[in-house]
Order: C-alpha cells, then sequence, then structure tokens
C-alpha cells in the first residue's frame, strides 16, 4: 500500500522542518518540501539534510526565487499545489 503524500512547509523552524521531512521518508510517504518566504539559512544542518534529501530525490520547491537545488514556485501557485496533500504540516 502505497503511502500518504505529504507537503512540508519550510517557514522559521528551517532545520527541524528538513529533519522532519526526512523522517516521513522512512514511512514509505511521498515527501514534497516548500522553502517559502526565505531562502534556506546555509547552516552546517541545513546543508546536510539538503544533500541527503537530494539522495532521496525529495523535491524541493521555493518562492524566494531561483536557488541551487530548488524549483522556484511563485506562492500563489504553493497555494493551489497545498490542497492535493493528505497532510499539510506547517514550520
Amino acid at each position: 500500500m502505497a503511502g500518504k503524500r505529504i507537503a512540508v512547509v519550510v517557514r522559521d523552524r528551517q532545520g527541524e522542518a528538513l529533519r522532519m521531512s526526512l523522517g516521513l521518508l522512512l514511512l514509505d510517504d511521498a515527501v514534497d518540501v516548500y522553502v517559502l518566504d526565505r531562502p534556506l539559512e546555509q547552516t552546517e544542518e541545513t546543508l546536510q539534510h539538503l544533500e541527503t534529501m537530494k539522495e532521496f530525490e525529495v523535491k524541493i520547491w521555493t518562492d524566494a526565487g531561483p536557488v541551487e537545488g530548488m524549483e522556484s514556485l511563485p506562492t500563489e501557485e504553493v497555494a493551489r499545489r497545498l490542497v492535493e496533500y493528505d497532510h499539510v504540516l506547517p514550520y
């Protein structure tokens, strides 16, 4: 049986949000990440999580302009997509 479709919305608690996104992959859930309002902080923790997400082919979108490893997406399009998920987890 396939897992749920889960969107993780990253805003304030960036490291925690990315860590939670990776943990959800263990449950065989489809996890997509949306980084909103500002770019990710370039800390050792976030960079390590991003590298792991890349290995697991987690899709990451952002409304903060073009960022390497992430697809740019307008905020309005993010809002349209979020209603399609089984769960949306804001951080």
